[in-house]
């Protein structure tokens, strides 16, 4: 009786595994690409400031980022930059105003492509390290 059942039931259950296991198989590849490729994004360092100019306080936090290709030169060491910082929403974290530029670092990463020319290198992120003026005046 059991085994009756079994072999009339046998290829719509076959055919059900079928149209759950495709979605999920798939679902499951793309999931593991995208894991890759967020992975070697940050082994790269690029997630977030890739190609930027990002402004840092002597804390360590992010006053703003600014793409490397919408800037005609970098600000050198003691130049005063105007920010707007997190602007006027929450004045009290990073106020917008005047900074002074106190360190410069520039990070390259090497350009491996068809056609690149050998030990190739290209400017990917600069960082500069920034002291607000507006603090200083207060104080």
């Amino acid at each position: 009786m059991i085994r009756t059942w079994l072999a009339f039931f046998s290829p719509y259950i076959t055919f059900l595994g079928f149209l759950i296991g495709l979605p999920t198989i798939m679902a499951a590849y793309y999931e593991s690409l995208k894991a890759r490729q967020e992975a070697r994004r940050a082994r790269e360092g690029t997630l977030h400031s890739r190609n930027c100019l990002e402004f840092v306080s002597p804390d360590g936090g992010c006053v703003n980022l600014v793409p490397l290709e919408t800037l005609s030169f970098l600000p050198r060491v003691g130049d005063v930059v105007l920010l707007p910082g997190n602007g006027m929403d929450r004045p009290a974290l990073l106020p917008p105003g005047a900074y002074r530029v106190e360190r410069i670092e520039h990070i390259y990463t090497r350009v491996e492509y068809k056609g690149s020319r050998p030990q190739e290198a290209r400017l990917t992120k600069a960082v500069a390290q920034v002291s607000s003026l507006h603090a200083m005046l207060q104080d």
